[in-house]
This record gives structure tokens, sequence and C-alpha cells, in this order.
């Protein structure tokens, strides 16, 4: 098997700035011009994820018990290979969540993540990230605080409303 590939580091504060601290309760939200349809399916399919999840592909079916796995871009290593917890499709999902690819990172409990999704008009939706259960995996709490899902929510966003990632070209 090829050596284990890694999402990009997330600690790309400024120098200048203080980098947030990490808590065992993180809730992001963020507006989409999409149904919440569209959200949902960006969420748990992997041809969008892989534009906005560090490459990653997702793979589940988000049915309440199903695998929910999200699978390195080469395909070769399990970034993270959990269960869906709760499924209200197209409203609200509930998954754990383990980093694989960082030793340390997998060895410290699973947490929570909870993708809520709220049709505020016909054609705009909000959707709101909890990420709790962190109290015993605190270098997961400060791997994902911050920059870390908020570039990922910003992600999603681009690749809804243009079709394109957020760091990939446009042309």
């Amino acid at each position: 098997m090829a050596p284990t590939s890694q999402p990009p580091q997330q600690d790309q504060t400024p120098p200048t700035k203080q980098k947030p601290e990490s808590t065992t309760d993180q809730v992001y939200q963020i507006f989409n011009r999409a149904t919440p349809e569209e959200v949902w399916n960006a969420i748990i399919q992997p041809e969008f994820s892989a534009k906005y999840f560090h490459g990653s592909r997702v793979e589940t079916t988000a049915e309440t018990g199903a695998p929910f796995r999200y699978l390195s871009p080469d395909g070769e290593s399990l970034w993270g290979d959990e269960t869906v917890i709760e499924s209200d499709r197209p409203f609200r999902l509930v998954v754990g969540w383990r980093s694989l690819y960082d030793t340390e990172l997998a060895a410290e409990p699973t947490s929570r993540v909870t993708w809520e999704i709220h049709r505020y008009d016909d054609s705009v939706s909000l959707l709101t990230v909890i990420h709790d259960h962190l109290g015993a995996s605190p270098r997961t709490a400060e791997q994902v605080s911050g920059p870390g899902w908020m570039m990922v929510l910003s992600g999603l966003k681009t690749v809804l409303e243009t079709g394109h990632g957020l760091t990939e070209p446009t042309s």
C-alpha cells in the first residue's frame, strides 16, 4: 500500500494573530444559495466532497447505522471510518468523527458531527455544523477548530454556488 497521504495542515494562522482556543462544542453556520436537498447531496456524495474536503471522497448511504467513510484522494487509505448515528434526509445528519490519517488523532475517542440544514427561502439554506463530544479529544478539537471547519464549509458553499472548489482554478 502507498504511504498514507494527509489533508493539508490546518494551522495557517498568520503569526500576528492568536489562534482561537479549541472548545469541546464547536458550532459553525453558513448560508448557501442552494436547497436543503442540494446541500445534503454535497455532504454525502463523493463527487462533491472531493472538491471541498481536502480531496477526500465520502462513502455512505447516509442511513442510520450505515458506515460513513472518508477515503483519501487516491482511494488507498481511510481518513475516517465511522457510523451514521441519525439521519433525517435532507435536514439532519449526525455522524461519528475520528481522523485516521494521523496516529495521534486516531488514538483519541470518537467525537460527533451534526449537520443541520434549514430552508431559509426557496433558494437559500442555512447549514449549521456542530462538532461536539470533543472533551476527551483535545488534539481533534484543536485540529478542526476555527479555520479547520470554516475552510471545509466555505469550500462546500463555493462548490454549491459555482461548481468549483474553493482552491481549484475556475477557468
